[in-house]
């Protein structure tokens, strides 16, 4: 999994308004902050598995914070573009680790015994959370039973 592909579920070039090729390309763009739009283009993304606007709001930030950054078209601060690039990285990870987007939807939205019974976008919300999803991915990825 690449910057690139992780900028691609941010919305790619055209939403983040620069071209992200590397890691530090990633960083530079979150620690500018991403633009609403960014947020729009995953809410679009999880609304086809039935994820709600909450769920999104709840590992990304306050609701009432992102909502009017939404509707005033504002960037999101460091914090919240750093959990969505966060969400996005999962995203592709995901995808990635289960052979396509459907699937990788169909995996994050439903509760995982690996995870004890938790559904990991849920886990998104926190560092440690995080880990535990992508080890579980990994575990996938290598063929161990998750």
């Amino acid at each position: 999994m690449t910057a690139a592909m992780v900028a691609e579920r941010l919305g790619g070039e055209r939403v983040l308004r620069r071209a992200v090729a590397s890691d530090l390309d990633l960083a530079a763009a979150v620690r500018a902050g991403l633009p609403a739009a960014a947020l729009e283009h995953v809410l679009a993304e999880l609304a086809r598995a039935d994820v709600t606007q909450g769920e999104v709001y709840g590992v990304v930030g306050n609701a009432r914070t992102l909502q009017r950054r939404r509707t005033a078209r504002q960037a999101l601060s460091v914090e919240e573009s750093d959990r969505l690039a966060r969400l996005a990285r999962l995203l592709a990870r995901a995808e990635e680790a289960l052979g396509g987007r459907e699937r990788a939807l169909r995996w994050l939205t439903r509760a995982n015994r690996a995870l004890g019974g938790e559904r990991p976008l849920t886990l998104l919300d926190s560092d440690a959370g995080t880990l535990a999803v992508e080890r579980v991915l990994g575990r996938i990825e290598h063929g161990v039973a998750a």
